[in-house]
């Protein structure tokens, strides 16, 4: 799941189902489209996040596992990002995989996909995150983002409106 923020505003959320934790074959394909998004606030990126994910997650029902484009906890505290708010909400397993490290976040997990040199970052709740990291390392594709993140990610940023 992704959510790309267009300049011209609104919010563009996707999401991609797969059958496997592989992620190797994609079975379904969601976008929505909300015309107005809230502003960004420092510290509170879940409360921009949080409306076009779950209107992207409105008609989905129950799933085993999401993985989100960011962090799940924003520190070895525990703080919460996106995938804490998004875990506790629904109660489903959820995987954060972040491409760029947050000064606060040295408990994420690096893992190298490919012959990237860059790592992606990995947080989880409701999933142990040794066993997170370990998933997203198995994702099918060859680069360092997995071919369904790939995918989720220029589905939230095609240009037209749904």
């Amino acid at each position: 799941m992704d959510v790309h923020y267009p300049p011209s505003g609104g919010a563009r959320a996707a999401l991609v189902l797969a059958d496997s934790a592989r992620f190797s074959t994609i079975v379904e394909e969601r976008v929505r489209w909300l015309p107005e998004a809230a502003a960004y606030q420092p510290g509170a990126f879940f409360a921009r996040e949080l409306p076009p994910v779950r209107a992207v997650l409105a008609a989905t029902g129950d799933l085993d596992l999401v993985v989100i484009d960011g962090y799940v906890d924003l520190d070895p505290h525990g703080r919460p990002g996106l995938g804490a708010h998004l875990h506790a909400e629904t109660g489903t397993p959820v995987i954060g995989v972040a491409k760029t490290a947050f000064r606060t976040a040295t408990h994420a997990i690096p893992v190298h996909r490919g012959a990237a040199t860059r790592p992606l970052y990995v947080t989880a709740a409701g999933v142990p995150v040794d066993r997170a990291a370990a998933l997203v390392a198995g994702m099918a594709g060859p680069y360092r983002l997995p071919d369904a993140l790939r995918r989720v990610d220029a589905l939230a940023r095609a240009n037209a409106v749904p």
